[in-house]
Formats: C-alpha cells, structure tokens, sequence
C-alpha cells in the first residue's frame, strides 16, 4: 500500500469524497466506467529508444540489435518502458538445463515525485514480483530451450522495466510492456565447436540470424480496486483513485483463461462471488490485450524485416565469438 499511502496527501478532503460519492453512482473522475480500461498504445524499437539511446543506464551487448526486445506501453497517464537483454551465464545447480529469467524495476522521481532513488521501495518491489510470479509459474517462456551447453552455459534474459510517468496501475502497465520487450527480442545464434564439442561460438547477426525466445502464452495482469468496504469495485484505477480504495488485487490470466497467479494487496478479505466476478472481467480484458499485443509485435517485425539489410560475406575467422 506504499503507492497508495505516497499519494494520498495529494488529494484534499473534498477531492477524495467526490470520488467515492462519484463511485457509488458508478461514475468515474476520468469519465470511464468501472469495467472499463484505459486506451493502450505500445510503440517498439527505435520509436522506444530515439528519446532514450544516449541514457547510459542501458546496456546491449555487441552482438544485439538495440532495436530488438524493446518496448514502451502508455495506458492512459501511465507510460512504462521495457528493455530486454541476455547474456551467457552457468546454470543453476539444481537445474543445470535451464536458462535464466529476472525482472529488475527502476522508480524514477521524475516519474513521480513521491519515488526516491536509491534502494527499491515496497511498491518496486511487489510490481516485480507480482511480474516475475505470472511469468515464471505460468511457465510462460520456455527456459529450457535457453540452455546452451547443460551445465555450463546458458542465457540469462534480464527484463529491466523503468517507470518514465505514474497515472496509475504500474503492474498491469509493466507487465504489458514486459510481455512486448519478450516477444520483439531476439538472442544471438551459438553453436559448439573446438576439438572436444565444448566451445560456445555465439555468432554475430550479421553472420547468423538471431532467434527469438518461445513464449508458449501471455500471461496478463489485470488489477481492481475495491472502495468502501470492498463494496465497489473498479477496473484499472487512476493514480488518484490508488489513493482513495481501501484494497487491490491483481489477477494474471492468459487468453485461454487460465489463472496464472492472484496477488491480493492490503483491506478487507474478498468474498468468494467478487473473485470470480474478478477473473470473470480479467479473462475477457486478456483476450483483447493479448490480441492488441500480438498485432502490435506482428506490425513491427514487418517493418524490421523491411529495414533488414542484406549480409555481407565475411571472413571464415569472423563467423563468431568462442567462448570457453
């Protein structure tokens, strides 16, 4: 409730009654319904990284595409950036064949006063969980299929997600811009050589094209605010209705409907009825986002393969990096 508690001065007496008092008649300071979402709009690429490739904080490899695994999600007043990287890393002991995934959140105050830089606050913290929660108990990226040499190498995809303006709903708008970061990335292609098999050659793009990871289905995070008592509920709250609800919870589900994870943050318990009347709402919102986000990535891989350049033939000692 951080998020909350930090904007609530904001708001005067007045302003917080005429919110809930406009609730109770089912209307909206914003002029929405309370099932009703804020418009969505995702740009990729270089739309992404013209305001921000000067930034040092971003780090690419020298054999990825700055363009690829790049993302920025507006929902009404909320904007968040995504950007995905990788890296060749040794595996897990205990799961020796499987790649890596971690989610790190960056709170800027230039997005909202009430952020401090520095060590990530409550709030940072329950957006990445409740992130890395729907991706990786979903199973939504296939990680195995991220291991190079069992053991040994493997990647680690690294998804950093930066808060560029708070209106509100960080986690579904975060989550979105991780799910659009995920399926426009593109890792380098590797393969084994030297004299016993044991050596990682990672191959640049322009000698190999690189592929893209498996994400088998979206997980998306739908999050309500309860009012009054948990009495009244609303869909996609505002940054000023964060500062008046008594509870939120977040619902992650896929298009099929299934429920990949539920965070319930601060109030009242929920009765059973509104759960279900929640995933109810959540599963028909993720059909539409997921289709939004697929035609979105399905319009910017057209126009990278418009921009692709023809590779040059290169020198047989330039096919790639070993790594031993």
């Amino acid at each position: 409730m951080e998020g909350r508690l930090a904007n609530a001065w904001r708001l005067t007496v007045n302003d917080k009654k005429f919110i809930k008092n406009a609730l109770q008649s089912e209307i909206r300071i914003d002029g929405r319904k309370p099932y009703e979402y804020r418009k969505i709009a995702i740009k990729f690429g270089r739309q992404v990284l013209a305001s921000f490739i000067n930034l040092p904080i971003f780090v690419f490899s020298s054999t990825q595409n700055r363009e690829d695994g790049s993302s920025e999600v507006q929902l009404g007043q909320t904007r968040v950036m995504g950007i995905v990287t990788a890296q060749l890393v040794q595996p897990y002991r205990d799961r020796p064949k499987e790649g890596i995934l971690s989610i790190f959140t960056e709170f800027s105050p230039m997005a909202d006063p009430s952020f401090e830089t520095g060590r990530p606050g409550e709030l940072a913290v329950e957006l990445g969980r409740t992130i890395d929660r729907g991706l990786r108990e979903s199973r939504a990226v296939d990680t195995e299929s991220l291991c190079i040499l069992a053991g040994k190498f493997v990647w680690a995809i690294r998804i950093d997600l930066h808060i560029l303006d708070n209106g509100g709903n960080l986690v579904d708008a975060a989550n979105i811009a991780a799910l659009a970061a995920l399926l426009t990335f593109r890792r380098p292609e590797c393969s084994l050589g030297g004299e016993d098999g044991q050596e990682v050659i990672v191959h640049p793009p322009e000698i190999r094209e690189p592929l893209s990871l498996m994400v088998h289905h979206l997980p998306i995070a739908i999050t309500f605010g309860f009012f009054s008592d948990e009495s009244i509920l609303v869909l996609d709250p505002t940054h000023n209705e964060e500062a008046v609800m008594g509870g939120r919870m977040t619902t992650t589900v896929n298009a099929n409907g299934d429920i990949c994870a539920i965070q319930k943050a601060g109030g009242e318990g929920v009765p059973q009825r509104v759960i279900m009347q929640c995933l109810q709402l959540a599963t028909s919102k993720a059909e539409a986002i997921t289709k939004q986000i697929k035609e979105a990535v399905e319009v910017y891989n057209t126009e990278r393969a418009l921009r692709k350049i023809k590779r040059h033939p290169t020198s047989k000692g330039k096919q790639g990096q070993s790594i031993d």
